[in-house]
């Protein structure tokens, strides 16, 4: 017994020691992607500009160089990823639970085609078949984001809620009975008016735009985690041909994206937390 204890034990003490520095390395590797995606970006515009093949040609070896370093910071991730999933299976909220889990474990299947990626591009592997496996790599990246993304909005739904419940108290506490906007149930505009229809529910559109920007300009670090992720999201989509938005407009997502990463690396505050 006590040598299972051990073990177990020793285990623990290798994955958390992994999981440090794998932590160490996320910042050059997220340097690394923004100067990749400063290389696409920069090769779209030389290009649109007519200059030169020849620097065109270096510019693209170069963002292939970084994209291969990025690789190589990135082996064993999956292991990261994995803790994470085991770490989010505890949450006691089930939606917050089945979207964290379901990303971490798709970022895992990821890093591990980005790991046979490397394999073949750096020679180690040279039958790897790099498409399909580059294909299956975003694939799961897709996922990923979707569920992150899931979980923002559903973050930013329970936020709304609360706000709109505690403006409900406030305006009951002073005495303001009245429905918001100064537009009554049968007063003119309200339902019970010919056309009133239209113009209510372009008020009440307008209030839930204020509301969303009031709840996103309170919670930083939820309005980061969403434009990272739909930042994200073209990157994915164009590479599987879902949606064809140019390597200027993948270019410009990948560094947005990957200065808002560096950002939070910088103000750890500003990381969305579980």
């Amino acid at each position: 017994m006590r040598a299972g204890e051990d073990s177990g034990g020793g285990a623990a003490a290798v994955m958390d020691a992994w999981v440090r520095f794998s932590a160490q390395s996320q910042a050059r590797e997220r340097l690394c992607r923004a100067a990749q995606y400063a290389c696409s970006l920069l090769g779209h515009a030389l290009q649109r500009h007519g200059a030169s093949p020849e620097l065109q040609k270096q510019i693209r070896l170069l963002e292939g160089h970084l994209s291969l370093g990025r690789k190589l910071l990135r082996l064993g991730n999956s292991a990261d990823a994995l803790e994470s999933a085991k770490r989010a299976v505890h949450l006691s909220d089930v939606v917050l639970r089945f979207c964290i889990t379901v990303s971490h474990l798709n970022r895992a299947l990821y890093f591990a085609c980005d790991n046979v990626l490397w394999a073949g591009k750096s020679g180690l592997a040279p039958h790897v078949d790099q498409e399909k496996w580059a294909q299956r790599s975003f694939r799961y990246y897709l996922f990923s984001l979707i569920m992150n993304l899931s979980r923002d909005a559903y973050e930013i739904r329970l936020l709304m809620e609360q706000e709109s419940s505690a403006g409900s108290r406030r305006m009951k506490g002073s005495g303001g009975g009245g429905v918001p906007g100064g537009i009554e149930p049968g007063g003119p505009g309200g339902p019970g008016t010919p056309g009133g229809g239209l113009p209510q529910l372009a008020l009440k559109l307008r209030l839930r735009v204020l509301l969303l920007a009031r709840v996103l300009r309170g919670h930083p670090p939820l309005l980061l985690d969403v434009v990272r992720n739909a930042c994200d999201l073209f990157i994915p989509l164009d590479k599987l041909g879902l949606w064809r938005c140019g390597p200027g407009v993948v270019g410009l997502c990948g560094l947005v994206s990957s200065i808002l990463s560096i950002l939070t690396l910088i103000c750890p505050w500003l990381r969305l937390k579980p």
